[in-house]
C-alpha cells in the first residue's frame, strides 16, 4: 500500500511541476549506464489442485545492463526514465526448470537530490514500472502448459548516490524496489499468482550535460 501511495504522489508532482534551469555550471540532462543484479522476491500462491506449495514457483537472478536518462526540473528534482533491452528469465518449480519467459520493464521515477553540486549527492526516487511480459514457454510435466499475464503495472522505489569523478562524469550506485507480479494460468484459468517484486542493485557511470 505504501508503495502505491508513493508512486501516485510522484506521478502527481511530476505532472504539475514546471521545468526550470539549474545552475549555469550544470546541465539539465544526466545519462547513466549501469550494470544491475536483479534479485527477485520469488513469492507465489500455492496451487492445491496441482500439489504445488506456496513460493514454489521462482525465477532466476539475472545480471543485466541499464540505461537511464534524467532531466533536472530543479537543482534538486529530476525525472528519470529507466530502460533496458528485453530480458529472458528461467522459471523453476521447486527447483526444477519448467520454462522461460521474456519481459521488457521500463520505469519512470521522480527523484529528489539532497546535495546538488556536492562531491557526493544522494537521492531518493518514486514512480511507476510497466513490464510487458511475452514469449512465455512454461510446461509442467503431468499438468501441461502454464501462462502468465501479458503485463504488470507496479510501483518503483529508489535510493542511490552520484559521486563526482572528473568534470561532468560520475560514479553511480543505485538500488530499486520494483513492484512486479503476474497471474499464472492453466487452460485460460488463473491457478496462482507470482510476486517477482525484484530488488535491482546497480553500479555504473554517468555523464551530465
Amino acid at each position: 500500500m505504501k508503495k502505491c501511495v508513493a508512486a501516485c504522489i510522484a506521478a502527481v508532482v511530476l505532472t504539475f511541476i514546471a521545468p526550470s534551469q539549474v545552475r549555469a555550471d550544470d546541465g539539465n540532462w544526466f545519462v547513466r549506464l549501469r550494470l544491475l543484479d536483479l534479485a527477485p522476491a520469488n513469492q507465489s500462491n500455492a496451487i492445491p489442485a496441482l500439489g504445488v506449495p506456496a513460493n514454489a514457483i521462482t525465477i532466476d537472478n539475472k545480471v543485466l545492463p541499464d540505461l537511464d536518462i534524467s532531466y533536472f526540473l530543479r537543482p534538486n528534482i529530476s525525472a528519470e526514465l529507466v530502460l533496458t533491452y528485453p530480458q529472458k528469465q528461467s522459471v523453476f518449480l521447486s527447483g526444477t526448470k519448467i520454462g522461460t519467459f521474456e519481459h521488457l520493464p521500463p520505469s519512470l521515477l521522480l527523484q529528489y537530490h539532497f546535495s546538488p553540486g556536492a562531491l557526493v549527492n544522494p537521492y531518493i526516487g518514486a514512480g511507476i514500472n510497466y513490464t510487458l511480459i511475452y514469449g512465455t514457454s512454461i510446461n509442467v510435466p503431468g499438468v501441461g502448459p502454464l501462462g502468465l499475464s501479458h503485463s504488470s503495472v507496479g510501483s518503483a522505489l529508489q535510493f542511490g548516490a552520484d559521486v563526482k569523478l572528473i568534470r561532468s562524469y560520475y560514479l553511480n550506485v543505485d538500488v530499486k524496489d520494483i513492484g512486479l507480479s503476474s497471474d499464472v494460468t492453466s487452460g485460460g484459468a488463473k491457478v496462482s499468482r507470482v510476486g517477482i517484486n525484484p530488488w535491482l542493485f546497480g553500479i555504473g557511470l554517468g555523464h551530465r550535460f
